[in-house]
């Protein structure tokens, strides 16, 4: 049997993501998907977004990144992501260099944050369902040398997430505690997807 049995439309779930964790989200989920990355520019949108808290940066961004997609994919069902991480008053996402990775683990260290997962549905155009999760981890005190050998061992991969991190892999290295399901930390919040999927029809009841 398939393991995409479960995946009752004529055509594939498009995924508006390049996110390998959230391939393997939808895999492992059983749902017959292809991935289209969206082309948009995520700093100019949270910069039209103005002061707003991290709930709705993340949620403009699956919302635009869903939208992007489905523009050029009719009649198609568009599944768009984003993850934001938030340390008090502060709000970050992917780093753009080493660097500034190097920076975010240090300023992490010995610290708790949130991780706020945002998804929305879309066809033709129109948003059929949007949700929200949450996710709290404390790194643990992280000493100069061992963010370097980390980030020496993730490579680009680490500028691929918010924090810096996959806590699937070696970024479960930083922790001491975490709070949340496992798929809001990959960034794909998959039950309320699911049940969203079956109320539409697309996946077996």
């Amino acid at each position: 049997m398939s393991q995409a049995c479960f995946w009752r439309a004529d055509a594939p779930l498009i995924l508006a993501s390049k996110s390998a964790g959230r391939r393997q989200v939808l895999a492992q989920a059983g749902l017959h998907f292809e991935a289209r990355p969206a082309d948009v520019d995520e700093r100019a949108i949270e910069s039209a977004l103005g002061d707003v808290g991290p709930d709705a940066v993340a949620a403009a961004l699956a919302r635009a990144k869903a939208l992007a997609v489905s523009a050029a994919a009719p009649g198609r069902l568009v599944l768009g992501a984003d993850q934001v991480a938030s340390c008090g008053a502060r709000l970050f996402g992917k780093p753009e260099t080493c660097e500034k990775a190097a920076e975010l683990l240090r300023f992490l260290s010995a610290r708790r944050h949130r991780l706020h997962s945002a998804l929305a549905l879309v066809r033709d155009g129109a948003i059929l369902f949007e949700t929200l999760a949450h996710a709290d981890l404390a790194m643990r005190p992280l000493s100069d040398e061992f963010i370097a050998a980390y980030l020496d061992a993730m490579g680009d991969a680490a500028l691929a997430s918010a924090g810096a991190y996959q806590v699937e892999g070696l970024g479960a290295q930083l922790f001491e505690s975490v709070s949340g399901d496992h798929w809001t930390i990959m960034g794909l919040p998959i039950l309320p997807l699911l049940d969203a999927l079956r109320r539409l029809g697309v996946v077996m009841t």
